[in-house]
């Protein structure tokens, strides 16, 4: 087996460990997968897949759940990230190769343990914090791939249940990604690459459908969280290491 070879499988793999976390808790595909992508393929193209595939599984998943979204409400977080995705993809586009990785390992880290800890902010409710949780998740999702944990922390502390936060943050993912990738372009990847990413996105929707059924929702987060730190301290190591 070649290394090209072991590293396409490696890059599906981590696809579908995204996606499966990500059906599973509702979150969690760019805070697993994106540090991994990104030691994988560098801070570059790791990003623009982590964003591609998780616009892609936030579109499953809203296609049975589009109902439920709140328009209204997502309004205000989807136009100050539209506005903030091309600042970060500029700052991406100009910070040299280590750099770029403490800096994706110091946001995902940072965000992994402020949702770990539940973190409450009168400056999070309201229209305003609606507002500056989206303009920090477009930056976040352009530079380093992952928008998530602001929008989390929105959701929590407007007092969102999880059957509303799921549908309207699959609704989220699916604009926020394609204002990335529309700031950014596409990754380049060989075809094997994009057909082993494909069956891990199909894949992973499906296992964590599954896994959904028997795991209890609160240690489906923790591992989600667990599996984001781990993989955001670990980027952050190399990051280090290359300076």
């Amino acid at each position: 087996m070649t290394s090209d070879v072991a590293a396409d499988l490696l890059l599906g793999g981590v696809v579908l460990l995204g996606a499966s976390v990500q059906r599973l808790a509702g979150i969690g595909f760019a805070l697993v997968a994106a540090p991994a992508l990104v030691l994988l393929l560098g801070p570059g193209e790791g990003v623009l897949l982590s964003n591609c595939a998780a616009g892609a599984i936030s579109a499953v998943g809203l296609a049975g759940s589009w109902r439920q979204v709140r328009l209204t409400a997502m309004l205000p977080l989807v136009v100050a990230a539209a506005c903030t995705v091309p600042a970060g993809a500029w700052v991406a586009a100009r910070l040299p190769a280590p750099v770029l990785l403490v800096g994706i390992g110091v946001l995902v880290s940072a965000a992994v343990l402020l949702v770990m800890c539940g973190t409450r902010a009168p400056a999070l409710r309201g229209a305003k914090g609606a507002l500056a949780a989206g303009a920090a998740s477009g930056f976040m999702n352009s530079s380093a791939g992952v928008g998530g944990p602001a929008v989390s922390l929105y959701a929590m502390n407007a007092g969102w249940t999880v059957r509303e936060f799921v549908p309207n943050a699959q609704f989220y993912g699916v604009l926020v990604n394609a204002f990335s990738l529309a700031a950014k372009g596409m990754p380049q990847l060989t075809a094997p690459a994009w057909l082993l990413a494909a069956v891990g996105i199909a894949a992973g929707a499906v296992i964590g459908r599954a896994l959904a059924e028997r795991v209890p929702e609160g240690r489906a987060r923790l591992i989600v969280l667990a599996l984001a730190l781990a993989g955001g301290l670990t980027t952050l190591g190399k990051g280090l290491w290359g300076l």
